[in-house]
């Protein structure tokens, strides 16, 4: 009995082993093979390759935040804010337009609404009457002056009087015809030679009505209304005949002298308009003249145009750039300048109104230049978007916050 029992304990060890090697068999088979799957497929997921993925899951996330802000951001403007800005909104419309030709120019004074104040008699300045950039009316004194050759012709213009006057009370039957006309005539000479030396008739009747008149000293008064445009001199001077004292000129109507280049073909007849600006300033000029000659320093031919300057925007001596409209029209999308503004990249944008009454920035791309317009593309046609103030509200979205490129 002890043999046979000592037998089954025996059988019953050995079926125990062989059933746990069985068991570690089976679960080592899984894990060598999960071991092996991890190896193969899953060696990034390190501690460092999982936190690199993680920053790369957040920067995608904040980039598709950046997106849609970029889609979506602007800014609301109040009534007061539009007012306050002066801020206008207009529609987008395609326009028939000439493309421009440029040529710089030069504002002048009208040559023909001008003059040169100046003795014509050698002279010395006493005194001051008006002074540079001064609007004056007719016969306004201007400049008072003194010359001996001026006292010699005062002198024979009052002797000349009282001879003529004393023969005219006389009467021509009691002289005789021949004295009657000598005096007459001696007078008259005497008042057209100080009307040469520039003296009105007001001053030379003055002269010969006023026995203790200052002989020698004169004043020369503004022959028409206009601004003094030049005053190069001094109290006290010499003054040569001729010499130019000031310039007098109306500005209600200037001229603009452009220069197009030799080789531009360009043919602009009497009539034709152009526009003219300077600074954020534009008008409309008419061309009057075409120079037919070539300059030779420059090699340039000169266009006049006329600018009627009745607001007094413009100024003789102003630079200007002048846009000649071509003889083809094209159908463009086209803002003003004032309607674009430069971004932070550099890039051209036009704040438009989004679908949420947004004011929001619309990156465009320049085309050909159309005198006061500006050829664009990259946005469609009737949005409404900010033709004047563009500045305020670009200014109103960088407070907020708001950068279209993510910076």
């Amino acid at each position: 009995m002890t043999f046979l029992h000592n037998k089954k304990c025996i059988l019953l060890s050995v079926l125990l082993a062989w059933q746990v090697q069985a068991t570690e068999t089976v679960s080592t088979e899984p894990a060598h093979e999960q071991t092996h799957n991890h190896d193969a497929h899953g060696k990034h997921d390190t501690p460092f390759h999982t936190e690199q993925a993680a920053e790369e899951h957040e920067e995608h996330e904040e980039h598709e935040e950046h997106e849609e802000h970029e889609e979506h951001g602007g800014v609301s403007l109040s009534g007061e804010q539009v007012a306050m800005a002066d801020i206008h909104l207009d529609t987008l419309e395609p326009l028939s337009l000439s493309e421009s030709v440029y040529a710089p120019g030069e504002i002048k004074a009208n040559g023909y609404q001008s003059y040169i104040v100046s003795p014509r008699v050698s002279s010395v300045v006493v005194k001051r009457h008006a002074a540079l950039g001064e609007e004056v009316k007719k016969d306004q004194p201007l400049v008072s002056l003194f010359s001996e050759d001026m006292i010699t012709a005062q002198s024979e213009l009052q002797t000349a009087a009282v001879e003529w006057q004393r023969i005219r009370k006389l009467g021509q039957a009691a002289i005789g015809e021949k004295r009657y006309v000598a005096a007459r005539n001696d007078y008259q000479a005497a008042s057209r030679r100080l009307q040469a030396f520039g003296l009105s008739l007001k001053t030379i009747d003055e002269i010969a009505d006023t026995p203790d008149y200052p002989l020698g000293e004169y004043t020369l008064v503004a022959q028409s209304s206009g601004v003094v445009m030049t005053d190069d001199f001094n109290q006290g001077q010499q003054i040569s005949p001729g010499q130019a004292l000031m310039l007098v000129s109306d500005e209600s109507q200037l001229w603009v002298e452009a220069r197009l280049p030799a080789y531009n073909d360009l043919h602009l007849a009497a009539g034709h308009t152009a526009s003219v600006v300077v600074g954020d300033i534009a008008a409309t000029a008419t061309i009057t003249q075409e120079s037919h000659t070539i300059d030779p320093v420059s090699r340039t031919r000169t266009v006049r145009l006329n600018l009627n300057n009745q607001a007094h925007k413009f100024h003789s001596g102003m630079f200007a750039d002048v846009y000649f409209s071509g003889p083809q029209a094209s159908i463009v999308l086209a803002v003003q300048e004032s309607a674009l503004m430069r971004d932070a990249d550099g890039d051209w944008q036009l704040f438009v109104v989004d679908e949420e009454g947004e004011l929001v920035p619309k990156v465009v791309q320049l085309g050909k230049r159309y005198g006061k317009w500006q050829q664009i593309s990259g946005v469609e046609a009737n949005v409404r978007y900010v033709s004047r103030g563009a500045f305020f509200v670009a200014s109103e979205i960088a407070k907020g916050g708001f950068d279209p490129h993510n910076h």
